[in-house]
């Protein structure tokens, strides 16, 4: 090769062009070798998560495999049933409310076949340290008081901040994270109730449930 050749333009193109393709040749099949080991990652933290907010007494078959997905307005929500027996015994799913800034917060939530809460976790936010994020359990067990709460205890009234005249306790400084957080599990609740016979896998017999 003359040396003239290697300062032209079309050396340098050509040279980058063939490493170019080489490393995505080298990221494509790192990524075919590593797929498999990382959905089962995936599928290991779901299972740790959904164990958070229902206990695994609850059902013997494999929670994150057995899912339907529903259209709640524009937006398609996958709900995790847990079986025993083969009857749906509680469901569980994510939810969100508007958090700090722009940022969401990210909630799921585990529900039984009566619609009392079996247990609410924050899985993601950006909320003001030692302000709003009192709403992880490891700062506070203020998330622990969902537990056992349905659409009817309290009543809808209650379904609020103390400020507000419901019954769940603000942050002393922070009123507008609990205040939301609250609001959004009550709206889980009422999505559990709106499509209770589909998330329960209750059979319809001529047309008769």
């Amino acid at each position: 090769m003359k040396p003239e050749f290697r300062q032209s333009w079309g050396y340098h193109t050509a040279l980058l062009g063939g490493v170019a393709l080489l490393t995505s040749a080298a990221i494509g099949v790192a990524d075919h070798l590593t797929r498999a080991d990382i959905v089962q990652r995936q599928l290991e933290d779901l299972q740790v998560t959904l164990q958070q907010v229902v206990p695994t007494a609850y059902y013997d078959n494999d929670l994150v495999r057995d899912a339907v997905t529903v259209n709640e307005g524009n937006r398609p929500v996958t709900v995790y049933r847990a079986r025993r027996n083969g009857q749906v015994q509680a469901v569980c799913y994510q939810v969100s409310a508007p958090g700090y800034g722009s940022s969401a917060m990210v909630m799921v939530i585990g529900v039984d076949r009566n619609g009392a809460l079996l247990g609410v976790r924050v899985i993601s936010h950006a909320e003001t340290p030692g302000l709003g994020d009192k709403i992880e359990l490891s700062r506070s067990d203020w998330i622990l008081r969902f537990n056992g709460r349905s659409l009817n205890d309290p009543p809808p009234s209650g379904w609020a901040v103390k400020k507000d005249g419901g019954v769940f306790d603000q942050f002393t400084g922070a009123t507008i994270t609990p205040r939301a957080l609250v609001k959004a599990v009550k709206g889980g609740l009422e999505f559990f109730a709106a499509h209770r016979a589909l998330l329960l896998d209750d059979v319809v017999v001529g047309g008769n449930p």
